[in-house]
């Protein structure tokens, strides 16, 4: 089902509170976790997010009813390309991008999505699918499904990023994945903070509090180098109602992990993780930049470790940071390879020459950039 591009929120409350509930228990049995398309993030994106963007929300049906759901957008460039493509929705807060499906029906769910963006006149050029898991369930789906259907797939980047997987005690991961001297440092760090004042970690764990944190952690944000680069949640008016209402919709649903550092009751550093199956997305980070003498972003990720190798129903933890993030690189041992592919779209006679056509040039235009390269 390939339904319209997304309107206005006030244009279809009712409507749209049928499709999450549709998507609530699709992703009970998706076969990837991805918090970003699970249904508390993906609505609040939807309704604070969108904008002017045409989001066309996929879903795949079988003959057991709903198996997947992929959020796309049309593109007028790809890259620094002026061809026109397909997308899924990676807005900037989203950092993985993996769409929600059954877990067994990874095939048959792709190959649903596919036939509709072979028909849909709106699907440009090729399917160009971002922030996806080198070695999780779609990916080797979408590599079956290309062999199947002969139909062009070109992996166009990869990176590593900083993952929690481990079945150590926080402590025992902690001595074995971090070297003594940053070890030694971070406690010397730790017994000079706690002369200025108390010092506490705290877990939310009353919604109630929600409100109060959000303002918190906006507020902290924005007084630091994001604030003044324009970049913080709070700059933006639908930043900051996604974060609210991602937020209360995740604590509604037992989704959402969130850390705070305190000195004498005051946040010195917090930090936002979402949840989805047995898997755990860091979202954002905040730290009083005043006190950065103490490091308390690593202060707070350390107190993260903690909370997360504690709770036995978080699994893994990826880090969703860049590449050689040097702070979280050095405190988490393990790696998630994360890629980009460029999916040849199909069609009938015209359409399938131009699709052909810009996949083709797409394709001509990498190999001639890395041949100048190499060169250089």
């Amino acid at each position: 089902m390939d339904m319209a591009a997304h309107p206005s929120p006030s244009a279809f409350p009712a409507p749209v509170t049928a499709y999450r509930t549709r998507w609530a228990a699709l992703a009970q049995e998706a076969a990837e976790a991805n918090a970003f398309y699970a249904p508390d993030m993906l609505g609040a994106a939807l309704d604070h997010l969108a904008g002017d963007a045409a989001v066309h929300l996929l879903e795949a049906r079988g003959d057991d009813g709903l198996i997947g759901l992929l959020p796309v957008v049309t593109r007028t460039r790809h890259g620094r390309l002026p061809i026109g493509c397909v997308s899924n929705w990676i807005h900037d807060h989203c950092f993985f991008g993996a769409p929600m499906i059954r877990r067994g029906r990874e095939l048959a769910a792709w190959r649903d999505f596919m036939t509709q963006l072979d028909a849909a006149p709106w699907a440009r050029g090729f399917l160009h699918l971002e922030a996806l898991d080198a070695a999780g369930a779609n990916a080797a789906a979408i590599e079956a499904l290309c062999v199947e259907q002969r139909r062009g797939r070109r992996e166009i980047h990869r990176y590593d990023r900083a993952m929690l997987r481990s079945d150590l005690d926080a402590d025992s991961y902690w001595e074995s994945q971090v070297r003594s001297k940053k070890r030694k440092e971070l406690r010397r760090l730790q017994k000079r903070l706690a002369e200025l004042g108390v010092v506490e970690q705290r877990l939310l764990t009353d919604p109630a509090d929600l409100p109060l944190w959000c303002d918190a952690f906006l507020a902290l944000e924005a007084s630091g180098w994001k604030g003044a680069a324009g970049s913080a949640l709070a700059c933006k008016a639908g930043d900051s109602a996604f974060f609210r209402a991602a937020c209360a919709a995740a604590i509604a649903a037992r989704r959402l992990h969130f850390l705070r550092l305190d000195l004498d009751g005051r946040p010195i550093a917090m930090l936002v993780n979402f949840r989805h199956g047995e898997g755990g997305f860091s979202f954002k980070i905040a730290i009083d930049e005043a006190l950065g003498r103490f490091s308390p972003g690593v202060l707070i990720e350390i107190a993260n470790l903690h909370a997360v190798q504690g709770d036995p129903e978080i699994g893994w933890m990826d880090s969703c940071a860049a590449a050689d993030h040097p702070m979280i690189d050095s405190l988490w041992a393990e790696r998630r390879t994360i890629v980009q592919y460029r999916i040849a779209l199909h069609g009938r006679g015209r359409v399938r020459l131009q699709r052909s056509a810009a996949f083709a040039l797409a394709n001509a235009a990498e190999r001639l950039a890395q041949i100048v390269k190499g060169q250089g």
